[in-house]
């Protein structure tokens, strides 16, 4: 129903993300992050203050290794201190852990305000996007480094790499054979991406569309696998498949498609 729909499109994107964010964390960590309590899994700040000192470790390393690429990165050195002990939920030492790993984000990594959260957006929950967003923005300077890269961050690398292709080649026929002698470029890509997950995408798209019993359909053609192009102004979006979502990349970021179309397709904006 309309009153349902709204609630479900626009936090699907969230949702997406706290999984990807889960399995990232459970594989680097050998942890057991639940989606449903996932905030309540990292508050005390203990997970992500030592995430934080893997990044500077790795970013060493990689600053010893790589020494002319690092000199055009920002490399955080920095060590988080924190209390890893006893930490009750949203007690002091809590939130001095959170706070800790803040200041780490904002001057070791240098992201940017937009993409960071406060204290209490994570200790009270006051702000679930701010945090998974910022978290998402730190898996991705990680990945810099070499560090293995939430799913989403793996996809990014994979249009990026198409959209270079393209650039270059002035075709995408080319792509899927250089792949392979490209693969190195991108060490955050410890599980390897591949065009299956593209197979019923279309299938899953068209699914998506016929939820609009209109007689003229918001246009959205396919140009190539995981690439499409929509609205009047033919605007090229690329969509891929994030386990049960289908996700389309949306400037730096991602939404899902349904909630994609929610904001864009005028029959759809109208219903809400």
């Amino acid at each position: 129903s309309k009153s349902i729909r709204p609630f479900r499109s626009s936090e699907e994107y969230l949702e997406a993300m706290k999984e990807d964010l889960a399995e990232w964390f459970n594989t680097l960590y050998d942890l057991d992050i639940q989606v449903d309590t996932f905030l309540e899994s990292l508050e005390t700040g203990c997970h992500l203050c030592r995430h934080a000192n893997n990044v500077n470790r790795t970013a060493l390393d990689f600053q010893e290794r790589h020494p002319e690429a690092a000199a055009r990165m920002r490399v955080p050195q920095n060590e988080v201190v924190f209390q890893a002990k006893n930490v009750v939920p949203g007690s002091f030492i809590a939130r001095d852990n959170v706070s800790n790993f803040i200041q780490w984000c904002r001057q070791d990594l240098g992201i940017q305000d937009v993409l960071m959260f406060e204290t209490n957006d994570l200790v009270l929950k006051k702000n679930e996007k701010n945090f998974v967003l910022c978290l998402l923005e730190v898996a991705r300077r990680g990945s810099k480094f070499g560090m293995l890269a939430p799913m989403l961050i793996q996809m990014e690398e994979e249009i990026e790499e198409e959209m270079r292709d393209q650039m270059a080649d002035g075709a995408l026929g080319t792509r899927r054979e250089s792949r392979d002698a490209r693969a190195g470029a991108f060490p955050s890509r410890a599980r390897p991406i591949t065009l299956c997950d593209l197979k019923n995408l279309d299938e899953l798209v068209r699914e998506i569309l016929g939820c609009c019993s209109c007689p003229s359909q918001f246009p959205m053609v396919k140009v190539s696998e995981g690439k499409y192009k929509v609205g009047d102004s033919n605007t090229l979006i690329f969509v891929r498949v994030l386990r049960s979502h289908v996700m389309v990349r949306v400037g730096g970021g991602w939404d899902t498609l349904e909630h994609y179309l929610d904001k864009h397709d005028p029959c759809r904006c109208a219903a809400l």
